[in-house]
């Protein structure tokens, strides 16, 4: 069966680097599938879910991971997706991403409206809101 190789790369760490049997993007246009043979293309990621489809000879399933923005190539099978920020969907823990935008919000309300610094803890509360809607226990 033909497969993708995968490496999905947040600024901090690999989160993931091996064969998967098709993907699915979240661009800002909307989601854009990837199956083995697919002309080569570089797209910008948006907010949501990419779901990564994994080999049967490895147990098959899907992996959710929640992104925000970002770059993916695709060439020659090869699928490289370099997120922003990312999280596992199912390693979201909501108290916590509850308890740092709380933080955050604080953080940004402290300071003066007219303050550029409040653009950084908008886009964290922002991220901390798209965790929250995909938390599987919310």
């Amino acid at each position: 069966m033909a497969e993708l190789t995968c490496q999905f790369v947040r600024p901090d760490k690999l989160m993931y680097e091996g064969p998967v049997a098709s993907l699915v993007l979240v661009t800002y246009s909307g989601e854009l599938g990837v199956w083995p043979g697919h002309s080569p293309l570089i797209c910008a990621l948006g907010d949501g879910v990419v779901r990564l489809h994994k080999l049967e000879k490895d147990g098959g399933g899907e992996e959710d991971v929640v992104i925000s923005g970002g770059y993916a190539e695709v060439d020659n099978d090869v699928v490289i997706i370099l997120a922003d920020h990312a999280r596992l969907k199912n390693d979201i823990d909501p108290d916590v991403v509850m308890d740092t935008r709380a933080k955050a919000i604080d953080a940004r309300d402290a300071l003066p409206e007219d303050d550029n610094r409040r653009a950084y803890y908008d886009n964290k509360i922002n991220w901390c809101n798209l965790l929250l809607k995909q938390s599987p226990e919310q």
